[in-house]
């Protein structure tokens, strides 16, 4: 499976054309750019996109969005608002064992007694919160000491079907190595941690001798 890098970048007047006010606006017009290859079965199932993003904000003349994906998206939005620019990845890109990474999490645990999906709150638990999952369900380690939880935000929206959706976001950066390659490559090519079609799980990752989104 051939995987795409992808930057769109939007100016001040596309991002108004767009109506880009909110995370939801901004994961329409994201899975826009791509061909939904999944039926109506599926769609209502566990099947994913196959699409992975994460905001770059910017600054007041553009908007950064990177995106991953199994198959190259449309060259602009509704043909005609924003640029984007794609590059197939490297067959041997996810065979390195270290790498620097960033990434926009929704750190949640599920509380034992109601099933119910609850955030993990302070930048010290989404530390160790990020640890423990990575080396249990991501396949690396991530170095304790460089590990950096650099952001942490709410993002409040209504979706399509006019619920409220409440997601935090922390944003993680630092050092991983590799201690299941198969299961770091899925954790790669799928996104990890929940809230993925939000902008959440994009391993934007560098090892020592190339980088996609560059």
């Amino acid at each position: 499976m051939t995987l795409f890098a992808s930057v769109l970048q939007l100016d001040r007047t596309a991002v108004k054309a767009l109506r880009i006010t909110d995370a939801y606006s901004l994961h329409r017009v994201v899975y826009s750019l791509y061909e939904d290859v999944r039926d109506e079965a599926t769609k209502s199932g566990s099947m994913p996109s196959g699409i992975l993003y994460a905001d770059q904000g910017g600054d007041h003349r553009v908007r950064k969005i990177l995106m991953l994906a199994d198959r190259k998206p449309a060259a602009a939005v509704d043909g005609q608002y924003g640029e984007v620019q794609s590059k197939p990845i490297p067959d041997d890109f996810l065979q390195h064992t270290d790498y620097r990474f960033k990434v926009i999490i929704n750190p949640t645990r599920r509380d034992s007694a109601s099933r119910k999906l609850i955030p993990v709150r302070g930048r010290e638990a989404i530390a160790q919160w990020f640890l423990e999952r990575a080396e249990l369900s991501w396949g690396f380690r991530a170095a304790a000491e460089q590990l950096q939880v650099d952001r942490i935000e709410v993002l409040q929206f209504t979706d399509k079907h006019q619920r409220s959706v409440t997601i935090g976001q922390a944003h993680v950066q630092g050092v991983l190595s590799v201690h299941d390659k198969l299961q770091f490559q899925s954790s790669f090519v799928s996104g990890i941690g929940r809230a993925r079609s939000y902008g959440c799980g994009l391993l934007q990752i560098v090892p020592v001798f190339d980088n996609p989104f560059a």
